[in-house]
């Protein structure tokens, strides 16, 4: 970290106040190139909210922890994710607003992955609660984390500011969406090698527009995910999911010291490590699972496989996964093509096996989906109906 006096601290803070108090006078909001401004306009930043981290037992191995770590906030491929607006009140927003965020969602859907959206009116069919209080900051929580706030009342996702007036448009969205899909912060890769001015990112930050106190400062910048939690070792500057900084920021790697600009919307990465979690699917492939009738899943980490239940009788069911493995499995029902969450179990840092305990009909048409994150020994793991 490079030594900066207590003085000249706070005479950067103020010199930096007093040239954004200039641009605010003037209507200065600076050039664009991408996702983030160029030179060294303030700039607006989401700050995701504070989820504490998952501990595990001391006799799961690190390799399991890593693989738990990448692919835990991930849904199961092939989920419909339903957004709502709230339409009254202090988290409203006009149409303008809505439509920029609706755009966002489009620019997913256009990667042709296995997950669908779909705006509701109503709120208790939505997982994805989406507010536009001003002032308090852009958010999104990361992936099935949205699952975890179960008030009605409460966003999942925030725009704290009027999206109309910002430059990077339905970039800021396409951001926020990718926080609900399950990634994180870009230039928080442990695998960057970036090394900070942590003092000047702390003071930047820290005064105007968006105030941050350094505790905030330090989880959305500084601090540097797990190995876990993010895929391969190859750091994406342009991602989407990426700051952009101005000079002075960066100390290395060296070409970024002036600032680092990503190039604007998803990158090719982006959507390759989108791919690779939510592959497009083909429905008319799924096997079926049978009562009784035990299913070898064959996969490797982060694969999935998908079964269709048609149930003989209707009457109170199990569908228990088998083999020691870390394992996530979702049950939805078909209704009318639209399939609905019905239950979903996680054993993954147990001992335990994926075990669901429901009530199907006979009649009724139901889709099974299981994601390993891996096999920590010996066996193939299976899943039986009875």
């Amino acid at each position: 970290m490079t030594d900066i006096s207590q003085k000249d601290s706070l005479q950067l803070e103020q010199l930096l106040k007093r040239i954004e108090q200039i641009e605010a006078k003037l209507g200065i909001i600076g050039s664009r190139d991408g996702v983030g401004h160029s030179g060294n306009e303030a700039q607006r930043y989401c700050a995701l909210p504070n989820v504490p981290s998952r501990t595990f037992d001391p006799s799961v191995s690190p390799d399991r922890v890593r693989l738990i770590r990448l692919i835990a906030k991930k849904w199961v491929n092939g989920t419909k994710l339903r957004y709502y607006f709230f339409e009254s009140g202090p988290y409203s927003a006009g149409n303008e607003q809505k439509d920029i965020v609706r755009q966002g969602f489009e620019v997913w859907k256009n990667v042709g992955i296995g997950i669908k959206f779909e705006e509701v009116r109503n709120i208790s069919e939505a997982e994805i609660r989406i507010g536009f209080l001003q002032g308090d900051g852009s958010f999104s929580y990361v992936g099935r984390d949205v699952i975890d706030i179960p008030g009605q009342g409460e966003r999942t996702m925030n725009f704290g500011w009027d999206l109309r007036t910002d430059p990077r448009r339905v970039d800021v969205p396409v951001h926020e969406i990718g926080h609900t899909l399950g990634f994180p912060h870009e230039h928080q890769n442990p695998f960057a090698g970036i090394k900070w001015n942590e003092e000047a990112v702390y003071i930047r930050f820290g005064g105007p527009p968006n105030n941050w106190p350094r505790s905030t400062t330090y989880n959305n910048i500084l601090r540097k995910l797990d190995p876990g939690e993010v895929e391969g070792s190859q750091w994406d500057p342009n991602s989407i999911m990426s700051y952009a900084f101005p000079a002075g920021l960066i100390e290395r790697p060296d070409q970024y010291r002036n600032g680092l600009t990503p190039a604007g919307g998803l990158s090719e990465l982006d959507i390759r490590q989108t791919r690779l979690f939510y592959p497009p699917l083909e429905e008319s492939s799924y096997a079926e699972l049978k009562p009784f009738h035990s299913e070898v899943l064959s996969l490797a980490p982060a694969e999935q496989k998908n079964f269709v239940i048609n149930p003989p009788a209707t009457r109170d069911y199990t569908i228990q996964t088998f083999g020691q493995s870390d394992t996530v499995m979702v049950l939805f029902e078909d209704q009318n093509g639209d399939l609905k969450y019905v239950d979903g179990d996680d054993d993954s840092g147990t001992d335990l096996n994926a075990t669901l305990k429901v009530r199907l009909y006979q009649g009724r048409r139901y889709v099974l989906r299981i994601r390993l994150y891996s096999n920590f020994s010996a066996g193939e793991t299976s899943v039986m109906l009875s």
